[in-house]
């Protein structure tokens, strides 16, 4: 029986190599997991857009459970297939838990020496460092800049936006209550009747 021709968007050994990689990287929890995704697959490789990234990030982050993890399987599923995302969300995990084990090793036998204390001391701000540059980094993808936020506030008033309309919320201004669909333009007041 012959075999379907594959639908991989990346060769599949270029992909398991690509991921094993990622692993031998990720420290630093699941913003350093992340941005090291991020930077590879959009950024070095191309293989996935940045919006494309940014919509799975979304999506993995509403989902109970590890999102660098989902994020991970889901890419890797969608450049292979199923066989894709097994690979990744396998390798994803298993680089980092060996290096857990050996630094486990490392520090049941030598954590209790000044050498070993200050390797492991050495290390937390290593680690504070990779963080900090991972959030930095993914938090510039995702944070719109300053005049594209004007942008829309400018569109908004010109469309006639409603001030104080979210629903169930009251705002005061100048001692009167604004409530939902509450339409204020300037040089107009609102006459009381006694």
């Amino acid at each position: 029986m012959p075999e379907a021709p594959s639908r991989d968007l990346v060769p599949l050994r270029t992909a398991t190599w690509a991921w094993f990689l990622i692993s031998l990287q990720t420290f630093g929890g699941p913003a350093g997991q992340i941005a090291v995704m991020q930077r590879v697959l959009v950024e070095e490789k191309r293989w996935i857009g940045q919006q494309r990234f940014l919509h799975a990030l979304n999506f993995c982050m509403l989902l109970p459970g590890p999102e660098a993890q989902q994020l991970a399987i889901y890419v890797g599923w969608l450049l292979n297939g199923r066989r894709g995302g097994v690979i990744a969300g396998t390798l994803f995990v298993l680089p980092g838990m060996f290096a857990l084990l050996v630094l486990s090793a490392v520090y049941v036998a030598f954590g209790d020496t000044t050498t070993g204390a200050a390797i492991f001391a050495g290390l937390a701000p290593a680690v504070v460092a990779i963080v900090v540059q991972a959030v930095v980094r993914v938090g510039k993808t995702r944070v719109a800049p300053p005049c594209a936020v004007r942008h829309r506030r400018r569109r908004l008033r010109g469309l006639g936006a409603v001030r104080g309309s979210v629903p169930g919320r009251h705002r005061r201004r100048g001692g009167r209550r604004l409530g939902t669909g509450a339409v204020h333009t300037r040089g107009h007041r609102e006459h009381r009747h006694k």
